[in-house]
């Protein structure tokens, strides 16, 4: 797909904003934002609707992204984010970065919870409390036949989650989630799951970001988020990559 530097700009600026105001992104903000004319905002919108990037409510003169456009925005991060896991996480051994943190505060706190522990499903229940916590998500791990869940309270309070229907759809989702996950079977150590993507819940209009990691208990076990597909992606995958190789460290 081929978009200018500007367009994809302005696509990455209409995730971000809609991602921290969960409105749609109108041209005039837009506009100020890059110092143009709400014209030329208008066009390159308009051109990036026409890709499927991003769409107009019907009730609303802005726009939000589709799965498409956070498809891209994800696949344009994926390399970074890993490698600043790469940088922060194995800079040093774990007691050095509890003693003295070289990560950000999000990070070191969801450590400081996991290591405090001294059984492995607390330090396991530990993660998934901790990444409901820090994003406002359903959190989530499985391990062999044991899957943990907690945060369904806080993924529905989010806007999305007002029509029942979109209730009812992640409900299904998650009565389907562990045996699709053993089926499925994602490889890598981070799996993003936009929208559509979902196999078991196309219509939920959820992201599930889950990292699969290494224990003594299970050949597949994994841990992540699930919630609406407006997310702050960089940093919840961030997180969810932190979370299980935290984990992956200390049961081994």
């Amino acid at each position: 797909m081929n978009l200018t530097e500007r367009q994809k700009e302005i696509l990455f600026a209409i995730i971000e904003e809609y991602s921290e105001m969960a409105a749609p992104v109108g041209s005039v903000t837009l506009a100020k934002l890059f110092d143009v004319s709400s014209a030329t905002i208008r066009a390159e919108m308009a051109k990036l609707e026409s890709l499927g990037l991003i769409a107009q409510p019907h009730t609303s003169a802005g726009r939000i992204p589709t799965d498409a456009g956070y498809r891209l925005y994800v696949n344009s991060m994926t390399e970074e984010v890993d490698r600043k896991i790469d940088e922060d996480f194995y800079a040093s051994p774990l007691q050095n970065r509890i003693s003295q943190p070289s990560l950000d505060r999000s990070a070191h706190a969801l450590e400081l919870r996991v290591v405090s522990q001294t059984r492995a499903d607390h330090a396991i229940r530990g993660a998934v409390d901790s990444l409901v916590e820090l994003t406002g998500n359903l959190g989530l791990a499985t391990i062999g036949d044991q899957l943990y869940l907690a945060g369904i309270s806080r993924l529905f309070t989010q806007p999305e989650f007002s029509d029942s229907a979109r209730v009812q759809a992640v409900a299904k989702l998650l009565d389907n989630l562990e045996p699709w996950l053993r089926e499925a079977s994602p490889g890598d150590p981070l799996n993003i799951f936009i929208g559509q993507e979902n196999p078991i819940g196309k219509s939920s209009e959820v992201s599930l970001i889950i990292s699969k990691f290494r224990s003594p208990y299970s050949d597949n076990s994994y841990i992540g988020v699930l919630g609406p597909t407006r997310q702050n992606y960089s940093r919840v995958m961030s997180l969810v990559r932190h979370a299980g190789n935290t984990l992956e460290e200390i049961l081994l």
